[in-house]
């Protein structure tokens, strides 16, 4: 995935807040994806107007102890990307 990407939700998947299992996940027909804390944080960036880059900055901010996230932000959208989470790249 590349840093100008905004990523996008495939449709028929949905992120929230599930309070029932204490975390995040995606909702799609056919079920459910629980995701960790990690997962939740990066995805909950994703608003359809974000680039990659701008996500990457925000998370940085959000956790500065955390040091450089760009690399393991790219591969998780990556690999979410490539699990049909989100939309491919036009």
């Amino acid at each position: 995935m590349k840093l100008e990407t905004i990523p996008q939700w495939r449709r028929g998947w949905r992120f929230q807040w599930e309070p029932t299992q204490d975390c995040f996940v995606l909702l799609y027909p056919e079920g459910m994806v629980k995701l960790n804390e990690t997962a939740g944080a990066i995805l909950n960036q994703i608003d359809g107007e974000r680039s990659v880059s701008s996500i990457i900055k925000n998370l940085e901010a959000l956790y500065p102890e955390a040091g450089a996230l760009e690399g393991d932000v790219l591969e998780f959208l990556s690999e979410a990307q490539q699990n049909g989470w989100l939309t491919k790249e036009a």
